[in-house]
């Protein structure tokens, strides 16, 4: 397939860099409160669910849909689960980010769709480790993990 019009590729960068600043807004939102709110979560969540059906009919990679939609439906659904195992460990906000994080993060491929999840699991236990180290934290420490997760999903695009 060919490169697409540069008119494209600048509604790409445009769509990642409002990502971006919503993700910074939640991360300042969830470091100082522990909450990522549905007003926003939720809106981005469809913006981005438009944004990768709009692509799929630009391009005419109906795959890249698919995956997306895959990238939700698991690292939402692995979030869910979590929530559900963990005794609120995992808030409500954490799955639904997980959920916009999946949608971006399988539209760029399945190789960063494990990096930036893994990524933000390594980065939120050094960050407890470096905590209790200082004895600044203990185990039981409550630590916004949406912070982490927007990290790593930036730098599961970034790196790969």
């Amino acid at each position: 397939m060919t490169s697409p019009p540069i008119a494209y590729a600048s509604v790409v960068v445009l769509a990642h860099l409002v990502l971006l600043g919503i993700g910074v807004w939640l991360l300042i939102i969830d470091a100082r409160t522990h909450r990522l709110p549905n007003r926003i979560v939720l809106p981005t969540l469809g913006g981005a669910i438009v944004l990768v059906m709009a692509d799929a009919l630009v391009t005419g990679e109906v795959w890249t849909l698919a995956r997306s939609v895959g990238g939700m439906l698991i690292l939402g659904g692995f979030y869910a689960v979590m929530r559900a195992a963990s005794r609120g460990g995992i808030g409500g906000g954490d799955v639904k980010l997980a959920a916009v994080i999946g949608v971006v993060l399988g539209w760029h491929g399945w190789e960063q769709l494990v990096i930036g999840a893994a990524a933000a699991f390594v980065l939120a236990a050094l960050y407890a480790l470096v905590l209790m180290a200082l004895r600044r934290a203990t185990r039981s420490t409550r630590i916004a993990f949406g912070p982490w997760m927007i990290v790593g999903a930036l730098i599961g695009v970034v790196l790969t």
